[in-house]
């Protein structure tokens, strides 16, 4: 648990040097804040709504050549073409190296991929840059289950939920955690 706090702790930090070096604040910051918000309180329909409008909003890196990038390593990725998906987002992230929505698409094909070292290596960026990003947590906490420790899994999606109580399997996966952790009550 404490790994997970570490991660955290240093993302945030990240987030305040971040903050400082892209002001002016972005309209769409305010969105994200008023998203967040509704988030916290949607029901499961109105949170998928949300959900996909925050991706939007993060997927948007403000360059369309970046942004094509990121779209060419998704269709590779729907395509299950891994390998094309990382080459794709490895120039994203090249090439714009402070757009976290890069890393955690390449997190998430090194994740698909079974190379979790790397994976775990790109939820660090994108937590770093982006605090606030549940999809990178939510990968987080697979893989840390997936490598037999489930006390920080569970306090990864525990993280999850502050953010995204209504995600999809959330409660499942806490609740499976719970009992691995906490033993099953008699």
């Amino acid at each position: 648990m404490m790994w997970i706090a570490g991660i955290l702790k240093r993302a945030v930090a990240a987030l305040g040097v971040s903050v400082l070096l892209t002001l002016p604040v972005a309209a769409d910051d305010a969105e994200l804040e008023a998203l967040f918000e509704g988030l916290k309180n949607a029901d499961s329909m109105a949170a998928m709504q949300i959900e996909s409008r925050i991706y939007e909003i993060w997927s948007n890196s403000g360059s369309p050549s970046m942004d094509l990038l990121l779209e060419r390593g998704r269709e590779a990725m729907n395509k299950g073409d891994t390998k094309l998906a990382i080459e794709h987002f490895t120039a994203l992230v090249d090439h714009a190296p402070e757009f976290a929505e890069g890393y955690n698409a390449r997190a998430t094909a090194y994740f698909q991929n079974g190379q979790y070292g790397p994976s775990l290596e790109d939820i660090r960026h994108t937590l770093a840059l982006n605090p606030r990003h549940f999809g990178a947590m939510s990968g987080l906490a697979l893989i840390l289950e997936e490598v037999g420790r489930p006390e920080d899994s569970l306090a990864a999606w525990r993280e999850v939920q502050k953010l995204h109580p209504s995600q999809e399997g959330l409660e499942a996966a806490i609740q499976r955690l719970e009992r691995q952790v906490d033993g099953e009550t008699l």
